[in-house]
């Protein structure tokens, strides 16, 4: 048994670290590709990844009328509106910068279910939020006693509470479907609603597509292996640890974006940043410390 868990911890690990890497590769390929073009196959090659794996699987089913509804918010906010201000906005910004905003979301999710399903804002709650939010201000800028924010961050800024709207969907089909079956659906309807936000893109501005064969291949690992077979790898650590302890490890990953960053791309590594990491992850931390009830893991990476 402890073998097992030591198994499970090492591939939650791992997982944390290919997801924090996945930051910096995701920028590295917005020098190849315009960023809707990008997100679109990308998301498309994870969704031709899931469809094989679901046809081998048992317990796949046609959703009901009602389960369609709320896997059409998860499409719609956690992949359409997610994704298309995820790469424009890391176009436009750093890993780091994106990492530690994305992190933000458990709070940001907080927020909202108190605001849409009147859950109780507890001091522990609160005062991670308030914490968190001073460590966002102070990664995407305070200067002259005014506050700045770029165009980039806006823009994660928008991909970040997108992503938490969609999982207030994910938890009203929690109650009826599984996990995977929910990420499949939710997965291949996204794709096909980007399908068409990649052609606006082509006739507004143009889309760039790269010619090189290594950004291509790069491309097509990132949607398989740093979305689709992580994603597997990580829901087998949650169901063999606990949500509680696996949720742990979502913190490594701004921290080793911002250091894979800093080898892979060159960007420096920030004061603001670490400062500002260590104050939105203890956030997190505060506002999900256990009252009674069983913690939700979610799967964190619908943006990197």
């Amino acid at each position: 048994m402890l073998a097992r868990n030591n198994k499970a911890l090492i591939s939650l690990f791992l997982v944390s670290v290919l997801w924090g890497c996945n930051y910096p590769v995701s920028a590295y390929l917005l020098k190849g590709f315009s960023p809707v073009f990008l997100s679109t196959v990308r998301i498309c090659f994870t969704s031709l990844f899931l469809i094989i794996v679901a046809l081998t699987q048992k317990g796949m089913r046609k959703p009901t009328v009602s389960e369609w509804k709320f896997l059409v918010g998860v499409g719609i906010f956690g992949t359409l509106f997610n994704q298309t201000f995820y790469f424009t906005g890391l176009h436009h910004t750093t890993p780091a910068n994106a990492s530690l905003i994305i992190a933000l979301s458990p709070i940001a999710t907080i927020i909202l279910e108190r605001i849409v399903f009147k859950i109780k804002f507890t001091i522990k709650k609160a005062s991670g939020a308030f914490i968190s939010l001073l460590g966002v201000f102070s990664i995407i800028g305070v200067a002259g006693g005014s506050f700045r924010i770029s165009f980039g961050d806006l823009n994660v800024l928008v991909a970040m509470i997108c992503l938490s709207i969609s999982l207030l969907f994910i938890r009203g089909l929690s109650k009826t479907m599984n996990s995977f079956v929910v990420t499949v659906y939710a997965t291949v309807l996204g794709s096909v609603l980007m399908i068409p936000a990649a052609g606006v893109e082509s006739l507004v501005s143009g889309s760039v597509i790269s010619h090189s064969p290594f950004m291509w291949i790069l491309l097509i690992c990132a949607g398989i292996i740093a979305q689709g077979i992580a994603g597997f790898w990580w829901n087998k650590g949650v169901a063999e640890v606990g949500a509680g302890t696996a949720s742990m490890f979502m913190n490594l990953q701004p921290f080793v974006a911002i250091i894979a960053s800093h080898f892979v791309l060159g960007n420096p590594i920030m004061l603001t940043q670490i400062f500002g990491g260590i104050l939105v992850l203890l956030g997190v931390f505060i506002a999900n410390l256990p009252s009674g009830k069983p913690v939700l893991a979610i799967e964190p990476n619908k943006s990197a």
